[in-house]
C-alpha cells in the first residue's frame, strides 16, 4: 500500500512541462520560438526561390504579390525565402555564440571561485579589462581585427559576453566552494576537477542554463546589429540584420523591406526571453509549489465556503471551522482543516501539536499571512473583537497587522532585516500605525528595548541585527510587537531556539507584559514545560484539527485524548530520572492522504474497530473541555 500512495504522489508532484505551462507568457514564447525553429530547420525541404536570385524585373513588389507572398526587396530577390534562410544563419550563429561564450565564461568562473587567491585575480582582472569596454565597441574592434565576415562577428559576440557569465558563475561558486560538503569532499582525497565536474557544477548547473536562456536573445540582437552595419553576413548571405540594413536604403519607397525582417527580430528575440523567464522560473526550487507568480500581500479566501460571521461573544479572538489549504501542482494539502478557537480578554492560549499538524499555519491564517500562492483560506470565519476579519478589505488588514495584532515569531534572525539598525526597525513599526515624528519615535523604540531588559537600550538602537545574541534579537522582536499596544499577541514558538535560561527570561517577561497591558497571547509551543508556565488555556493539534481542549490544569493532569497522553508521557520530569520515556510510534499522516476516521487511529494504543469508520466530532467533555475521541481517557490517566 505505501508502494502505491508514494508512485501516486511522486506522479502528482508538478514537473518542468507542468509548471511552464502555467506561465502563459512563457508558454506564448515557446509556441512562437518553436514555430520559428521548426521553419528555419525545414528550410531546405521547402520549394522556395533561390533567395540569392536577383531579378531587376521584379524589385519591390509589394507582399501578397503573385508568386512573392511577402515581396520582393530592391534587386528583385523573394524576400520570404531570404527571411526564412537568414532565420537560420541567425539562429545558428545566436545559439553557437552562446554555447562559446558559456562554456569559456563558466569555466572562468568556476576556476575563480573555486581557487580563489591570486588565480581568482588574475582571472578575473583580466575579465574587469573586458568588461571596461563598452560591448558593441568591443566587438566592433574585435571584427576591425579580424576582418568583416559572419563567423568573426560570432566571435566578436561571444568574447563580449564571456564577463557576463564568469561574473555570475564565479558568484555562486564563490559561495558553493566554502560549503561543508565541498570540504567534506576534499577531506575524502577527491581531485579539484572532480570536485569542481561533481560538486560544484550540478549546483551550478541550473545558474548556467538561465544565464544562457536570458541570453542568448541579446547575443541575437548583436549579431543583426553587426550584420545591420555590414560587418557580418557579406552579399549575398543573407541573416536577418543584413536584410534589415538593405531595407533601409528603400524604407520610404518600399517599407515592407525594412519592416518584414525588424518584426521577425522582433518575434524572435521576445520569444526567447519570454521562454527564458518561464526556464527561470521553473529552474527556481522556491516554485516548485507550482505557481509561477509571486506571494500575494494577504491570503486568498475562498469567498463561497465562508462561513457567515461569528455573533458577537465578547473574545477578543473567535475562529471558527477554520481551513487552510496548499494547492501543490495536482495535489491539496489539508493543513488546517476545521479549527475552532476562542480567546478572552487577558487570557493566553497554548497551542501544542508535532511538528507539521497546523499549529503555525492557523496562526498566520488569522491576519492572512498564509502565502498566496500555493495557501488559501477554503472556510470558516474569524472574527476579531467582533469584526469579520475574512470579509475586512486589504487597507483594514494591514492597518490591523502591527496595531491590533502583532506577531513574534520563531527566528527573529530571519524576521529582523540585516541592513537596517534595530532601531529603524522598530521605528518604522511604531510610525506605521501612530502619528509620531522620528525623534520622538526613537524615544520610544528605546523605551520599549529598555521595557523587555536590553541593557544599553540607547546604544542598542544603532545596533545591526547580526550583533545581538540570540535572546536579545527575540526580546526586540517582542519590542516590536509592543509597539502599539496590541490587543492580540500571536508567538509563534518565540523561545525555542533559546538557551533555558534566557527562554526563562522571555517567558516571565511575556507574562508581566500580559499582566500589565492586559493583552491576549496566542502561544505556539512544542514544550509542555512553557505551557504549564505561562497559558491558561491549551489546545492540542494533530492533522490539522483540534484534538482537545481546556484549562491548562486539566490537560497536564488528567489528558482526555490518547496523543495528548503520549505527548505528555514524551516530557521528561525532572526528580524522575527512572520515568520511561515513551516515543509515539509511527508518523503524522500526510496532509493530502488523511485516513477514515480518527486520524490518529493508525498510532494510537488504544485504537478500535469504529475509531477508523466515520469523521470523529470534538465531543464536549464538561467543565470547558473537550475531546475529538469516541473512547475518552479522562479519568483514567494513568
Amino acid at each position: 500500500m505505501s508502494g502505491v500512495i508514494s508512485t501516486r504522489r511522486a506522479s502528482d508532484r508538478p514537473d518542468a512541462v507542468r509548471l511552464m505551462l502555467n506561465n502563459r507568457l512563457a508558454t506564448g514564447g515557446l509556441v512562437v520560438l518553436v514555430a520559428m525553429v521548426t521553419l528555419a530547420l525545414l528550410t531546405p525541404l521547402l520549394p522556395l526561390h533561390d533567395p540569392n536570385a536577383t531579378s531587376p524585373a521584379d524589385r519591390l513588389m509589394r507582399p501578397l504579390s503573385e508568386g512573392h507572398l511577402l515581396g520582393t526587396d530592391a534587386l528583385g530577390r523573394d524576400i520570404f525565402s531570404r527571411l526564412v534562410w537568414g532565420l537560420r544563419v541567425t539562429l545558428a550563429v545566436g545559439l553557437s555564440a552562446t554555447l562559446i561564450a558559456a562554456f569559456v565564461g563558466s569555466a572562468v568562473g568556476l576556476v575563480a571561485g573555486y581557487a580563489g587567491g591570486r588565480t581568482d585575480n588574475v582571472l578575473m582582472r583580466g575579465i574587469d579589462m573586458l568588461m571596461a569596454f563598452p560591448y558593441i565597441l568591443l566587438a566592433l574592434a574585435i571584427v576591425a581585427v579580424l576582418g568583416p565576415g559572419l563567423i568573426n562577428a560570432l566571435y566578436a559576440i561571444a568574447v563580449v559576453n564571456i564577463p557576463f557569465f564568469a561574473r555570475n558563475i564565479r558568484g555562486v561558486t564563490l559561495g558553493l566552494a566554502r560549503r561543508d560538503f565541498v570540504d567534506a569532499a576534499r577531506l575524502s582525497g577527491k581531485s579539484h576537477a572532480r570536485i569542481l565536474s561533481t560538486e560544484i557544477l550540478p549546483n551550478v548547473a541550473p545558474v548556467i542554463v538561465v544565464t544562457m536562456s536570458t541570453t542568448v536573445g541579446w547575443m541575437i540582437l548583436e549579431t543583426a546589429g553587426l550584420s545591420f552595419l555590414g560587418l557580418g553576413a557579406q552579399p549575398p548571405q543573407a541573416d536577418l540584420g543584413s536584410m534589415l540594413g538593405d531595407g533601409r536604403r528603400v524604407l520610404f519607397n518600399a517599407p515592407h523591406v525594412a519592416l518584414i525582417p525588424g518584426i521577425a527580430i522582433f518575434l524572435l528575440v521576445m520569444s526567447i526571453n519570454l521562454f527564458g523567464d518561464g526556464v527561470r522560473d521553473v529552474l527556481d526550487p522556491r516554485l516548485k509549489s507550482g505557481a509561477l507568480t509571486r506571494p500575494i500581500g494577504r491570503t486568498a479566501i475562498d469567498r463561497s465556503a465562508t462561513d457567515a460571521p461569528i455573533a458577537k461573544s465578547g473574545n477578543v479572538l473567535d475562529v471558527s471551522g477554520l481551513k487552510a489549504q496548499f494547492d501543490v501542482g495536482s495535489r491539496t494539502l489539508h493543513a488546517v482543516d476545521g479549527v475552532d478557537l476562542s480567546l478572552a480578554p487577558g487570557e493566553t492560549l497554548g497551542i501544542v501539536g508535532e511538528s507539521g499538524s497546523g499549529k503555525s499555519v492557523t496562526a498566520m491564517a488569522i491576519m492572512g499571512l498564509v502565502p498566496t500562492p500555493p495557501g488559501r483560506i477554503a472556510g470558516g470565519a474569524i472574527q476579531l473583537n467582533g469584526e469579520d476579519l475574512l470579509a475586512a478589505t486589504d487597507e483594514r488588514i494591514r492597518q490591523l497587522r502591527g496595531g491590533a495584532v502583532s506577531h513574534v515569531f520563531q527566528d527573529p534572525l530571519s524576521t529582523l532585516h540585516p541592513l537596517f539598525t534595530v532601531g529603524d526597525q522598530i521605528v518604522e513599526a511604531i510610525r506605521a500605525h501612530q502619528p509620531l515624528n522620528h525623534r520622538k519615535a526613537r524615544e520610544r523604540a528605546r523605551e520599549l528595548l529598555a521595557l523587555v531588559r536590553i541593557p544599553n537600550a540607547q546604544s542598542r538602537l544603532d545596533a545591526y541585527p547580526h550583533e545581538l545574541s540570540g535572546g536579545m534579537r527575540q526580546r526586540v522582536v517582542i519590542a516590536m510587537a509592543l509597539a502599539n499596544d496590541a490587543g492580540l499577541l500571536i508567538a509563534d514558538e518565540p523561545t525555542t531556539a533559546l538557551d533555558v535560561t534566557v527562554q526563562a527570561q522571555i517567558l516571565t517577561l511575556i507574562n508581566r507584559l500580559r499582566r500589565d497591558k492586559g493583552a491576549s497571547i496566542l502561544f505556539i509551543t512544542h514544550d509542555f514545560g512553557v505551557v504549564s508556565a505561562i497559558c491558561d488555556r491549551v489546545a492540542v493539534m494533530y492533522a490539522g484539527r483540534i484534538v482537545e481542549t481546556g484549562t491548562t490544569a486539566q490537560i497536564l493532569n488528567d489528558p482526555a485524548h490518547p496523543y495528548t497522553r503520549k505527548l505528555i508521557d514524551c516530557v521528561p520530569v525532572l526528580g524522575k530520572p527512572d520515568r520511561r520515556l515513551d516515543a509515539i510510534e509511527g508518523l503524522p499522516p500526510p496532509a493530502d492522504d488523511l485516513p477514515d476516521g480518527c486520524a490518529f487511529a493508525p498510532r494510537c494504543p488504544y485504537a478500535r474497530p469504529d475509531c477508523r469508520k466515520d469523521d470523529v466530532p470534538l465531543f464536549d467533555l464538561g467543565d470547558e473541555r473537550g475531546a475529538r475521541c469516541l473512547f475518552p481517557l479522562a479519568g483514567h490517566a494513568s
